[in-house]
């Protein structure tokens, strides 16, 4: 059985999507429809734009997601996935490619999702840091004893953990997982503590725009981040897509749960490998691959 990924926030890079807009005639009218959508032109800061303005979560988010769903579209009748699931931003491109959300409400979500976001980093600072090799057990032992916010946010793979909240909890945190033995407990170049409880103000502005958004059944299941469990029910996604912001993405579940419903390959659709990575370290049994 076939699984599409689709990729989240730091797999950017310019240039993305450039050779779908310039060699697709329906690509290169979703793009510009995207424009309109957005008000402002994506595609000169995706094909031309610098590093910078590819990093504003403004403009990442509708970046990834937009070349994510484009790819998928542009592949036609032979986009056929036995199920899907998507990293983070990439559950909105999941939902968009399995028809769960239409094109333009899906962009929409992802513009506010992105704006959301980006208030409530600015509320208070907050950070994410990467936690390699130690056990989830022990990583989740540790952040329950620091003082102030700091959770585990995306469990990538095994050995491979990201921790996520306020700053000051975040370097205690880090210090106390190298002296456990951590090989690495690196803070990460990112706006906000995504997927913690510092992004409960996006998460409420979300829902409301997600509670106002038709969600139709998906042509297959979506395995989604908050409980890594496939759903086909629209009230079902809607929930567990509101709750997503300040829950952790279970990827490692996720990926080990498809596999036990009988994916044997995953394609990975948009920018980077990162999810090739991932799913080849929690089973190199599986065949991987990707389209960018």
């Amino acid at each position: 059985m076939k699984a599409y990924v689709f990729p989240g926030q730091g797999a950017q890079f310019v240039g993305m999507g450039k050779d779908l807009y310039d060699n697709n005639p329906e690509a290169c009218e979703l793009f510009e429809r995207a424009n309109d959508i957005l008000g402002f032109r994506i595609t000169d800061l995706m094909f031309a734009g610098t590093d910078e303005d590819l990093r504003q979560t403004a403009v990442t988010q509708p970046a990834i997601f937009l070349h994510s769903v484009i790819l998928a579209k542009s592949l036609g009748a032979d986009f056929k996935p036995d199920m899907v699931a998507g990293h983070s931003l990439g559950e909105f491109s999941a939902l968009v490619a399995a028809g769960a959300l239409s094109f333009d409400d899906g962009l929409r979500l992802v513009a506010a999702r992105a704006q959301a976001m980006q208030k409530a980093c600015e509320l208070k600072p907050s950070t994410m840091a990467a936690v390699i090799a130690l056990p989830d057990e022990k990583v989740e032992e540790i952040c329950s004893t620091v003082d102030g916010v700091v959770v585990c946010a995306n469990y990538n793979c095994p050995g491979q953990l990201v921790i996520s909240g306020e700053i000051e909890a975040i370097d205690k945190a880090c210090e106390l997982l190298k002296a456990a033995g951590a090989k690495r407990a690196l803070k990460l170049k990112v706006g906000g503590a995504f997927h913690s409880p510092c992004m409960e103000p996006a998460r409420a502005e979300l829902a409301e725009a997600i509670d106002h958004t038709e969600f139709k059944a998906p042509a297959c299941p979506v395995y989604q981040n908050v409980d890594a469990l496939p759903h086909t029910d629209p009230a079902e996604i809607k929930g567990n897509l509101i709750a997503q912001l300040t829950a952790p993405v279970r990827w490692t579940q996720s990926v080990k749960n498809m596999i036990a419903d009988g994916a044997t390959e995953f394609v990975e659709l948009g920018p980077g490998k990162v999810l090739q990575g991932l799913v080849a370290k929690i089973n190199p049994a599986v065949t991987v691959s990707g389209m960018q």
